[in-house]
């Protein structure tokens, strides 16, 4: 279906006001086409009963999660990215378990912000069983995952990927911690499953955003990408505001926040860089 400028920009401002993420006029005809399929998917009237819909029950509805799986990518991968993983195992892992220790508060948490289907917080969740007969001995460790997309999240709870979301992962994690079946189906074990939990959060939503405390690490690769300066100001501050004293905050390969946020300071690492509090 085609839109007007005009009706271009009312969704636009919709889905920005709701979650933050904004579409520059480029990407118009990517709307149209996701838009397209959810108005023959729910036989409204066009935009007018679209937009109706999506209004109902205090712009909240099922369908507006429905579009938000639409319009979002979730291109992932377990140990996407190795320079990162490398540096926190060495250097930012044993630093915070040590200044956890000096005050004997042995629990770790970690959050993956954009977690899609799961392979980023699992990754974490297998690093740290491999240090659970050693550094980390008798510590609580917590791994949350939280996404905008109900079906990736879904994906994420099930812990059942294809080889290509493997392809990255070390031959020792792959025969330890998965089980190949027919068909390619890679089964992630139980014992991974349990240390990590999925949740649904728009990060845009500042009253559910204030509630995520306390985290030693924050991962938030490749979404930041979706918003604007402003969205990206105000939910680098929730990160800002979450995260402990001591922590680590991730950003994907490509991404910065320079301009954004001069609170956090940037401590750099063979082939990356990280932002500590």
């Amino acid at each position: 279906m085609k839109l007007s400028d005009k009706d271009f920009e009312v969704l636009r401002d919709f889905i920005y006001n709701h979650c933050g993420i904004y579409f520059h006029t480029s990407k118009k005809y990517f709307l149209e086409s996701r838009l397209a399929r959810r108005i023959e998917v729910t036989k409204v009237a066009g935009l007018t009963g679209y937009l109706a819909l999506l209004k109902s029950g205090a712009g909240r509805s099922e369908e507006l999660t429905r579009l938000l799986d639409e319009v979002t990518t979730n291109e992932t991968c377990f140990f996407r990215n190795p320079p990162q993983l490398k540096a926190l195992e060495t250097v930012f892992l044993p630093e915070i378990i040590a200044t956890k220790g000096k005050i004997g508060f042995r629990k770790l948490r970690i959050w993956s912000a954009g977690s899609s289907s799961g392979e980023e917080a699992y990754t974490m969740a297998m690093m740290l069983l491999e240090k659970r007969a050693t550094v980390l001995k008798d510590w609580i460790i917590e791994i949350v995952g939280t996404d905008i997309n109900e079906t990736v999240l879904a994906q994420a709870r099930e812990g059942v990927y294809n080889s290509y979301a493997v392809r990255n992962t070390p031959e020792f994690y792959l025969k330890k911690y998965f089980r190949e079946e027919a068909g390619g189906r890679f089964v992630l074990s139980p014992e991974v499953k349990k240390l990590v939990s999925f949740n649904h959060l728009n990060l845009y939503e500042d009253a559910k955003m204030v509630f995520m405390k306390s985290f030693d690490f924050i991962f938030c690769a490749n979404v930041l990408i979706y918003f604007d300066l402003a969205s990206k100001t105000k939910v680098v501050q929730h990160f800002y505001n979450n995260l402990q004293p001591y922590g680590y905050f991730f950003v994907g390969q490509s991404e910065s926040l320079h301009g954004v946020n001069d609170k956090f300071k940037t401590i750099h690492f063979p082939g990356g860089f990280a932002y500590k509090k």
